[in-house]
């Protein structure tokens, strides 16, 4: 029997939400679920204890990162990312396919590879197919991804097409080259928001057989109604008995949308980089704490969050720790922002169960309209 099983346990009848597990050889996954962003194996400012009281069941590394420090060869002889970081739950690394996008400056791509400048020191990284599958191996990760070519949103049409067409051949070679039954590989759609050519990607990766697929390139500029617009039509003709993963998204109101559009896996930076900048997510909208308005704030941050720093902190302090530029603060707001994330899925898992939602959007997109 496989090591990976994804189980659709339940539909909502007025959206394509769905409610799964996906058993993998670290835990099992209740989706829809948001990983947060290790990179660097470490998710910033957090200790894993801290990750798992938020109850985050998986989280997310990257390989173009890991590749060039510590190295993939040291993190093997450490005994892989889950003991390297301390974490025994579920990982997935990314291929480095995004960092195309990210660091175009400092790469040259070809039908073969991609060949990187470091940007640390300029040295040379090159990522073919076949050394992404070997580097994630390295890693350990239970979900990897295959090496694909993530053009930026405003790019021509003809661009988007040859990245449709290099992402399906790299997958073709991604699944040659990758060994270990312990691991389970997702394809990457790509396809900007061009409703023909993500059909175009979906249609070369179907034959390919992955356990899991991935929605890539969005997420990079496009307005949030393209985003969605673009999932309308991808979500319904990836495979319902697999897992389905929206790449770098997002928002609170991306999560709820691309839900309710049948997504199961998330991943984004943006509660923690959003922490580290005094930026807060909270049940009423967002929170800004530099502002002078909380200087003598008692509140805490959400009266209806449970949380260590809802429960022990009131504004006032945590403004006091960004002004002062004590590293508390961020690590707090860090903590509460993915508190927040994790308790934003865990209604949305019930709502679905409930078959109710489309109620649940319209509840949270009025309650976050409201001022803080």
């Amino acid at each position: 029997m496989s090591s990976f099983q994804f189980h659709l346990d339940a539909t909502d009848p007025t959206t394509m939400a769905r409610l799964g597990r996906w058993v993998t050889p670290h835990g099992v996954v209740e989706t829809p679920a948001f990983m947060p962003v290790g990179t660097l194996a470490s998710v910033k400012g957090l200790t894993p204890d801290m990750i798992r009281q938020t109850g985050a069941q998986m989280v997310l590394a990257n390989t173009y990162h890991l590749a060039l420090r510590p190295g993939a060869d040291v993190v093997e002889r450490l005994g892989g990312l889950h003991r390297f970081m301390n974490w025994d739950g579920p990982i997935l690394t990314d291929s480095g396919g995004f960092q195309v996008f990210s660091l175009a400056s400092q790469m040259k791509i070809n039908d073969e590879k991609v060949v990187f400048r470091s940007h640390i020191d300029g040295s040379k990284l090159e990522l073919s197919p076949e050394t992404a599958m070997h580097i994630q191996e390295q890693l350990g990760a239970d979900c990897i991804m295959c090496l694909d070519e993530c053009p930026a949103h405003e790019a021509p049409r003809a661009t988007i097409e040859k990245a449709v067409e290099r992402t399906t051949r790299w997958a073709a070679r991604c699944r040659e080259a990758h060994r270990r039954t312990d691991q389970a590989l997702f394809g990457i759609v790509q396809g900007g928001t061009d409703p023909g050519l993500r059909e175009k990607s979906i249609e070369g990766l179907l034959p390919i057989d992955f356990p899991a697929y991935a929605v890539g390139g969005l997420s990079v500029g496009e307005a949030p109604a393209d985003m969605y617009a673009t999932l309308d039509v991808t979500t319904p003709r990836l495979p319902t008995d697999r897992p389905r993963y929206l790449m770098g998204v997002g928002t609170p109101i991306d999560l709820i949308e691309a839900v309710l559009r049948g997504i199961d896996l998330f991943d984004c930076v943006m509660p923690t980089r959003n922490g580290r900048n005094a930026t807060v997510f909270t049940s009423r909208g967002v929170v800004k704490l530099r502002n002078a308005s909380h200087r003598e704030d008692p509140r805490p941050l959400d009266e209806e969050c449970s949380c260590p720093v809802c429960t022990q902190y009131s504004r006032a302090y945590l403004r006091h720790l960004f002004i002062a530029k004590e590293m508390l603060g961020p690590i707090l707001a860090s903590w509460h922002n993915l508190f927040f994330y994790q308790q934003l899925l865990r209604e949305l898992r019930a709502a679905i169960r409930a078959g109710t939602s489309a109620a649940f959007r319209s509840a949270q997109l009025a309650r976050w309209n409201q001022s803080v």
